[in-house]
Formats: structure tokens, sequence, C-alpha cells
């Protein structure tokens, strides 16, 4: 059972990190959401958002932090 403690500690510290990290800089990041790329259809009784630019920053980003803690915690 340690393990699976110590795997949630971890995961329950990235999550205050990343819950602070936004709480703090949230209002500066409004242009996230609004990439070159990211589709947005607005029509009377449509509407469509699919962020593909957003969601492929955030998955290098995510790859890159995982790959990071692998590399130094693993």
């Amino acid at each position: 059972m340690q393990p699976i403690g110590k795997t949630l500690v971890i995961l329950g510290g990235i999550l205050v990190v990343v819950g602070l990290v936004i709480w703090l800089i949230g209002p500066r990041l409004d242009w996230f959401g609004r990439l070159p790329g990211d589709v947005r259809i607005d029509r009377p009784g449509f509407k469509v958002f699919a962020p593909f630019t957003t969601m492929l920053l955030l998955s290098v980003l995510l790859s890159l932090v995982l790959w990071l803690v692998r590399r130094f915690f693993g």
C-alpha cells in the first residue's frame, strides 16, 4: 500500500501546484483557448468549440512534465 500512498501524495501535490498557478496566473491566460487553430463556430442555435491547438500545446507540456518527473524521480 505504500507505493499507492506515495503516488497519491505526489499527484495531490501536483494538483495543488497546478491549482495555485491557475488561480494566480489565470487572469493573464485569457488568450488560452483562443489560439490560431482552435475552431469556434457560433451560429443561432448551434455552437461548436474544438480547441485543437490548445489541446496540442497542453499535450506537449504534459508530456514534457511527465518525462521530467520520470527522469528525476523515477
